[in-house]
C-alpha cells in the first residue's frame, strides 16, 4: 500500500520517524515536499514558522505549486495518514490545509488514517461525515 503522510509542517520531525516505521512495515511513503526540505535541512522549521507568522508562506507554496502537486500524490496514493498532535492550544490538530486534504482523499476513494481521534474544531462533523479510521496512535491499524 502507498500511502501520503499529510499534516502540519510543525510535524515534519514526526512526519520522517512514522514515514521509516512505515516503511519497516512494508508501506511505500511519501511526504510533503516542504516536510522533506526540513527534514533534510534546505528549509528550517524556524523559517516555516516564521513565514506562516508574518503571512509570507503562501509565498512558497504558489512559487512551488505545492497543493497541485501534494494532490496529484494523493491522487497516486491508496490511503493518506493525517498526523494530527496538539498544536496552538487544540488537541488533534487538524489544520486547513490537511482538511483540504482529506477532502481530496474522500473524493477520490481514499483510505483515510487519523493518527490520533478527531480535534474539537468547527468543521468537525465534516471530517466525521469523511469516516476517517482512528488510530489511537497504533500504525499496526492501518490495513
Amino acid at each position: 500500500m502507498k500511502i501520503a503522510i499529510c499534516g502540519s509542517l510543525s510535524f515534519a520531525k514526526e512526519m520522517g520517524e512514522l514515514k521509516e516505521k512505515l516503511n519497516g512495515f512494508g508501506f511505500e511513503v511519501e511526504v510533503p515536499y516542504s516536510a522533506v526540505k526540513i527534514l533534510k535541512g534546505e528549509f528550517s522549521q524556524e523559517g516555516i514558522n516564521k513565514s506562516k507568522e508574518d503571512g509570507t508562506f503562501h509565498k512558497i507554496t504558489i512559487e512551488n505549486d505545492a497543493i497541485r502537486k501534494w494532490h496529484d500524490v494523493i491522487q497516486s496514493c491508496d490511503a493518506i495518514l493525517v498526523v494530527n498532535y496538539d498544536k496552538k492550544g487544540i488537541s488533534n490538530y487538524v489544520g486547513g490545509s490537511v482538511f483540504l486534504e482529506i477532502g481530496f482523499a474522500h473524493i477520490m476513494n481514499k483510505k483515510i488514517y487519523l493518527l490520533n481521534p478527531i480535534p474539537e474544531v468547527s468543521y468537525k462533523d465534516e471530517i466525521i461525515a469523511m469516516q476517517p479510521i482512528i488510530l489511537e496512535g497504533n500504525l499496526l491499524k492501518i490495513k
